[in-house]
């Protein structure tokens, strides 16, 4: 396996449905050379997801390895992960998750309090993070005081505030309208093109994976085409 970002070889992830083994991934291979921004592509159960909680260390492969930059992450425990998680990898989901009773500022945090820093360095680095996605005036604004995009906005500066070199983004636009979509869209590449971010995203549209600089489709578990 190369030194790329991300490598995985032989990736196998199956789940048992009732008494019925389903098989998600058959012995996938994939390289992401650092600095590219992926879309994964894909229909409905291909796999898509999966691929990408592996890659994040969400969830262990049945066989096969991951590698992101140059760690093998499928030989970590649970705690081990955590850790390595809290500093690799940032994740952007479709839904924002954020907590209604804190501030954009104390949710871009929230990832902070598993690293030993003082109060004064967190709120920086928050605050750093809300500029790069342009909502430093909003830094002290609820999650109901914002719009669906703001939202996603600070859910994007709360994965970026540990500086993570990976991005992991799972239908970030999927619950946004066309011209809130292609902000978060352009802001993506953006993190990509001039901030260095290596990005993984699963999306269902097409308009979506045009923002990034190749596709990858995936059809039951296996690599189909590349663009």
């Amino acid at each position: 396996m190369s030194d790329a970002a991300v490598a995985v070889a032989g990736l196998t992830k199956s789940y048992r449905k009732g008494k019925e083994k389903v098989e998600v991934l058959h012995a996938l291979d994939l390289e992401v050379p650092d600095g590219d921004f992926v879309a994964l592509m894909g229909p409905s159960g291909s796999g898509k997801t999966t691929l990408l909680n592996l890659i994040g260390g969400l969830d262990q492969p049945d066989a096969g390895e991951i590698r992101v930059r140059g760690k093998h992450i499928e030989r970590l425990s649970g705690r081990q992960l955590a850790h390595w998680r809290s500093r690799q990898v940032g994740f952007i989901f479709q839904f924002y998750n954020l907590l209604p009773v804190l501030s954009a500022q104390r949710n871009v945090e929230l990832p902070l309090l598993l690293r030993r820093m003082s109060r004064k360095e967190r709120r920086e680095r928050a605050l750093n993070a809300l500029e790069i996605v342009g909502l430093a005036d909003r830094a002290s604004h609820y999650p109901r005081e914002l719009s669906g995009g703001q939202e996603q906005r600070v859910a994007i500066a709360r994965a970026i505030v540990s500086d993570p070199a990976l991005l992991l983004a799972d239908e970030p636009t999927g619950d946004l309208d066309r011209s809130t979509a292609e902000e978060i869209l352009g802001l993506l590449s953006a993190l990509n093109s001039d901030h260095g971010k290596t990005i993984v995203m699963v999306t269902h549209d097409p308009a979506a994976a045009a923002y990034a600089k190749r596709t990858v489709h995936l059809d039951k578990g296996r690599l189909a085409r590349a663009a």
